[in-house]
């Protein structure tokens, strides 16, 4: 499993250089399926003005469409460096089976996001129970 993990890093890590030469943050990622690559990407929030454009989030929706499922068991993300929040709740929803990463993110968050909950609160709790109920 080592050799593997090794592989596909390598090709998560020329992914990094394509986003370094870009310009972006140097972060590649590589999903893999069965021992086969079915999707690959790297940062591009800045040339695709989109802040969600993350390696791992790029690398998801490619994955997703090459399945033609949004949800992604069995596959195996290789990124080369440890998923942000956001990246990782992704990989949660998405039940990736398992993530390796390469060089943990060390720096700390520097924008705090103001939070207020609670506002419509019933009528939006209805609007997902029904939707649920209708499901069953």
């Amino acid at each position: 499993m080592i050799s593997d993990d090794i592989r596909w890093m390598s090709l998560a890590l020329k992914e990094a250089r394509k986003a370094e030469k870009a310009g972006e943050v140097p972060v590649g990622a590589v999903a893999v399926f069965n021992g086969k690559k079915i999707a690959s990407a790297h940062n591009a929030p800045i040339s695709k003005d989109d802040p969600t454009a993350h390696a791992e989030i790029l690398c998801l929706r490619r994955a997703s469409k090459r399945v033609g499922n949004y949800r992604l068991n069995g596959i195996i993300l290789y990124v080369t460096k440890e998923p942000c929040a956001m990246c990782m709740g992704a990989l949660v929803w998405a039940r990736i089976d398992r993530l390796v990463y390469g060089c943990a993110d060390v720096r700390p968050q520097n924008h705090k996001v103001k939070v207020t909950g609670g506002v419509l609160e019933s009528e939006s709790k209805e609007v997902l129970q029904k939707f649920f109920r209708s499901r069953r």
